[in-house]
């Protein structure tokens, strides 16, 4: 059974993740485990981790009801708001993944992206490393 780490935040609500997610049910038997990373967004002047805590954690429970309700074998956390120190947390905490699912605004809009998270994921992690751009939700 392939097992996938799915990394996302703003982009959980995209279509992209449930065509992926049902795209990697086609191919066999699969797991997944998301981690939504507290990232606070732009759209605030201030805020606390609390408040991005308590965002990633609406998005979490939104995302598992919606994977599992598609037949997907699915949990998950919410991770440090670092992303990359949150996919270094799941890989050391949980049973090897197969494949790293990464998910990010088109360019120009993605800080992740900015830091060029995909190929530095790519880079600390010995596991393949999907990179999946996701339109913003209004779109």
């Amino acid at each position: 059974m392939r097992r996938y780490l799915v990394v996302s935040n703003q982009t959980l609500s995209s279509e992209a993740l449930g065509e992926k997610v049902r795209s990697c049910q086609a191919e066999g038997p699969c797991q997944f485990h998301v981690v939504v990373p507290a990232t606070h967004g732009h759209e605030h002047l201030t805020w606390t981790e609390g408040h991005d805590r308590a965002v990633a954690r609406e998005r979490l429970a939104s995302t598992l009801e919606r994977l599992r309700e598609v037949g997907a074998a699915v949990d998950g956390e919410v991770g440090d708001a670092r992303p990359l120190d949150a996919i270094a947390d799941a890989v050391r905490e949980r049973p090897p993944f197969d494949e790293i699912l990464l998910f990010t605004h088109p360019p120009g809009l993605s800080r992740w992206l900015h830091q060029d998270l995909p190929h530095r994921a790519q880079r600390q992690f010995s596991i393949p490393v999907t990179h999946i751009v996701a339109e913003p939700a209004s779109a």
